[in-house]
């Protein structure tokens, strides 16, 4: 399909969104399908959808029961036409994505990963569009926030060195308002009261400038360095944000390794981390929501 014919679906589309909402009121009362547009042919939608952005697709998924359900499946091939065209083909075929399914999932990760605008001027995020690069600049700690903060329901997502830590590599949560650089080798994350930090080097929690004690509480702590020189790299940690208890844990693994901050504040809090150490790799993965158990 041309580019002419693409927009034209999606004009298409738009109108008969737009004339379906105007029958809302009905269309709920009845509990049904609206007009013409509620009888298309599974096949059919599924090949109009395939040519949508995100935007499109989110507004004909409340036209009617029948659009919705042909967009419930996530694996379907208008998803996996928008992750092609989304994504990169590096990471499409790299195992970055490997703990999601489906290309909803896929889909979704992108939109949530790290912001390539919301960072600082020495970092960059690579071509995968998920993986944060810190250039070798000196005496400069240099932080990235995700696209996307969560004011309500339960997030999860994993971050991942593949590179060296140097002295400081913190992970965590930030608000808006967080430093995302500044000068020396320093805890950035958890350096002032808009951001939550766990350092994977000495493995401190950081708030407000302040330790707030060692973290995890158990044997075994998974630090990534060994007698702070040789850094174990490429372990996945998942962050686990449940803005309704106002929490964030950690796990390693399949392990749990418990609640790192209780008491987070009612804001928007955005994924983060801060990195130190020059051309140093870091990838962060939202999953959604976390599986409890």
């Amino acid at each position: 399909m041309s580019g002419a014919a693409a927009g034209g679906a999606s004009s298409c589309i738009g109108a008969a969104a737009a004339s379906c909402s105007s029958a809302g009121s009905s269309y709920a009362a009845a509990g049904g399908e609206v007009g013409i547009v509620g009888r298309l042919p599974s096949r059919v939608l599924d090949h109009v959808f395939s040519y949508l952005d995100l935007y499109d697709l989110m507004r004909c998924s409340f036209v009617c029961w029948h659009w919705n359900n042909c967009l419930a499946d996530e694996n379907s091939e208008v998803w996996r036409s928008l992750c092609a065209r989304s994504l990169s083909e590096e990471a499409l075929r790299s195992d970055i994505l490997c703990n999601l399914t489906t290309y909803k999932g896929k889909l979704k990760s992108y939109l949530h990963a790290l912001s390539s605008h919301d960072c600082s001027r020495n970092v960059y995020v690579k071509k995968n569009g998920f993986t944060l690069h810190r250039n070798p600049i000196a005496q400069s700690t240099d932080g990235a926030r995700g696209k996307i903060g969560f004011y309500e329901g339960r997030h999860a997502w994993e971050i991942w060195w593949e590179g060296p830590l140097g002295t400081v590599a913190v992970i965590g949560i930030a608000t808006k308002r967080a430093a995302i650089q500044c000068q020396g080798y320093v805890a950035l994350l958890g350096s002032d009261d808009q951001s939550w930090g766990w350092n994977l080097v000495d493995n401190n929690l950081l708030h407000n400038g302040e330790v707030n004690g060692n973290f995890p509480q158990c044997n075994n702590a998974p630090k990534y360095q060994c007698n702070g020189v040789r850094p174990q790299i490429g372990e996945r940690i998942r962050v686990i944000l449940d803005m309704d208890n106002k929490t964030l844990a950690f796990e390693r693994g399949f392990e749990f390794l418990g609640v790192a901050f209780r008491g987070l504040p009612k804001a928007c809090l955005f994924p983060a981390v801060s990195a130190v150490y020059g051309n140093t790799e870091v990838t962060m993965v939202y999953l959604g929501k976390p599986l409890d158990g």
